[in-house]
């Protein structure tokens, strides 16, 4: 359990610097300098655990696809599939944009939904339905973070995996709602040009553990069991 917490926060805390672009202008135009100073660190907590509670959702559903694979022994399958649909996603992304040709009609309604509620009265309740919203945007390292929960194969685990995601993107936008500044274009540059190699090197990781090599924290052995019902009649 503890390998799974400790991989969504460093998906979130790397993948954060990526997706600065998107969410960092939802996180600068938040009314937080409007909030009493006693409010201030409540309201960005309260955004921030709602995107987690967002991510948590996914990781439920999500993980509970994955649960269905391992009840019928296709756990390692599944892992290696994935693995290799996420360097798919990789290579296609350089000729395709995936975000805007499938998910283009969720981002708008999203953000929609967000507009509405940046003009609404800024009461804490509020900040924590932008970040629920927040949390769908359509997003390449979510995508990640939700396909690694789904190869956990558990519904526990996906979930843990999801709100750690969360928890780990929490410092990066906290830092940017406090001081009201964004990350400068170099920064964000130079991190776009890694995040490929970093995409790659967790979709390898989720080939590795469904190849059963008995390699602890890496491709552990997957116990073999016998799956099939024997039905007793009296």
């Amino acid at each position: 359990m503890f390998a799974i917490v400790l991989a969504g926060l460093a998906i979130g805390f790397i993948g954060s610097f990526h997706c600065i672009g998107m969410c960092g202008p939802i996180a600068l135009s938040l009314p937080v300098n409007t909030q009493q100073s006693a409010n201030k660190i409540v309201v960005i907590v309260l955004y921030n655990i709602g995107r987690a509670f967002t991510y948590a959702l996914l990781g439920v559903l999500f993980g509970l696809i994955g649960n269905q694979f391992v009840l019928i022994g296709y756990q390692q399958i599944l892992s290696v599939v994935l693995g290799c649909f996420i360097l798919l996603v990789v290579l296609l992304n350089k000729t395709l944009n995936i975000e805007r040709v499938f998910f283009k009609n969720l981002h708008i309604k999203v953000q929609n939904q967000l507009a509405y509620y940046l003009v609404r009265k800024n009461n804490a309740f509020n900040f924590f339905t932008i970040g629920l919203l927040n949390g769908l945007l359509p997003c390449g390292l979510v995508y990640l973070a939700i396909t690694s929960a789904m190869a956990t194969g558990s519904i526990i685990n996906g979930a843990l995996l999801m709100f750690a995601f969360g928890l780990g993107t929490s410092p990066l936008m906290f830092s940017i709602m406090v001081l009201h500044k964004a990350i400068g274009f170099n920064a964000r540059r130079n991190v776009k040009k890694i995040m490929p190699l970093f995409i790659v090197l967790t979709a390898c990781m989720l080939i590795l553990r469904g190849m059963n090599l008995g390699i602890p924290f890496i491709s552990p052995a997957f116990s073999q069991q016998n799956k099939t019902a024997t039905l007793d009649c009296h």
